[in-house]
């Protein structure tokens, strides 16, 4: 098995490393005009929401036109918004940034059901590894977003610097658009039972059961991701620094993801997701009172590696038990994940205000835990 299986694989994949580059470097650019950790999750919540809120409507689409048109024009679309975003107003250069998030929306729902299929069809049928990939290069663009973004902005000292970002997004959605040139429209549709098999339970308290996992483990990656850096920020480090750190907590997701998604091919996707939550918890609630020592350039990219482990999991176990097309089941669960994560961390923004940051850190390790408990609650089908 090659790591990228083709060129359409491999060109998808650098689409969604060009997709969440630009997501990833959000967090550094709210904190770098100063915003309150309470507007920050304000912001944010919006962003993710106008993303993640039309993905059940893209999903439905991509099963009905095809995912070309939709991964491409959601990079394109995101791409222009976010070269507004950097050259309007401040005010009207947020707006433009949460309107951008629409491109991601399109994208995600059509690219995770295009990669799926791919890795049933050129990967000996490990789904969940194809899943992993394509998740991974997605992590590795918000990974290396804050790192760059946080470069950009110390050497510019201006927003528009980050427009230097859009130097790879647009050639990678040209270049996905060549690729997927000849794509037909594929449906995958199941019957009413699904892939769940015979149990003794309806499939509501399965789709519960999944929902509250995800959006646990969504909660709790959304607070690292967007509150490391303005934490790292309050102990007086520069840009460039917590823009890296926030980088290696991305880029300890996106290995973990990979790892993750090929083990739970092997040894069950209830057993790999349980323990790596379960195990998440020690990093998270260590993070909170390392401050600025040394550790946290390990304790960070383990955190990040032990709750990104299971994001592939959830997606492709959504597809097996959300009847219709993949594409529609993509879309509703990337869209309640990221919705679900993003209201949550609005509350954890006003809960830093008041009580301070070491106590997002101590919050996000009883979330994995509870999730953690919820991986039991799923059927044995699943996997």
């Amino acid at each position: 098995m090659n790591f990228f299986p083709d060129m359409l694989f491999t060109s998808l994949a650098l689409a969604h490393f060009s997709v969440d580059m630009l997501n990833g470097s959000r967090s550094i650019l709210l904190t770098y005009l100063g915003l309150s950790g309470t507007t920050i999750g304000l912001i944010s919540m919006a962003y993710v929401w106008m993303a993640s809120l039309s993905q059940p409507f893209f999903g439905w689409l991509a099963d009905r036109i095809g995912p070309r048109q939709l991964t491409v024009g959601g990079l394109l679309w995101m791409s222009a918004f976010y070269a507004a975003a950097m050259l309007l107003p401040r005010n009207l250069g947020l707006i433009a940034l949460v309107f951008g998030s629409l491109g991601s929306g399109a994208f995600h729902p059509a690219g995770t059901m295009q990669a799926t299929l791919q890795g049933r069809q050129q990967m000996e049928g490990k789904e969940t590894t194809a899943a992993s990939l394509f998740f991974m290069m997605g992590q590795a663009g918000i990974s290396l977003a804050p790192v760059l973004a946080g470069a950009l902005l110390g050497y510019f000292a201006d927003v528009r610097g980050l427009l230097l970002l859009l130097g790879l997004a647009v050639p990678a959605a040209f270049n996905l658009a060549w690729q997927m040139r000849h794509q037909t429209i594929v449906r995958q549709q199941r019957d009413e039972n699904g892939q769940l098999g015979q149990t003794k339970w309806p499939r509501w308290t399965f789709l519960l059961t999944l929902g509250v996992l995800a959006a646990l483990q969504s909660w709790a990656q959304q607070n690292m991701i967007n509150f490391i850096p303005k934490h790292l920020s309050v102990l007086g480090m520069a840009a460039g620094r917590y823009g890296l750190l926030t980088g290696l907590f991305m880029g300890g997701s996106a290995l973990g993801n990979v790892i993750g998604g090929s083990l739970a091919d092997r040894f069950g996707k209830r057993r790999v997701a349980g323990i790596a939550l379960l195990l998440a918890s020690l990093p998270l609630y260590l993070i909170g009172r390392s401050g600025s020592s040394f550790w946290i350039y390990l304790l960070i990219p383990l955190a990040g590696s032990l709750t990104g482990a299971i994001h592939s999991i959830v997606v492709v176990i959504a597809q097996r038990i959300i009847p219709g097309g993949m594409g529609l089941a993509s879309g509703l669960i990337l869209g309640f994940v990221f919705s679900a994560g993003a209201l949550g961390m609005l509350l954890t923004g006003r809960l830093a205000d008041s009580f301070g940051y070491p106590m997002v850190f101590s919050l996000s390790a009883g979330l994995v835990v509870l999730a953690a408990l919820t991986t039991h609650l799923l059927p044995a089908s699943v996997d």
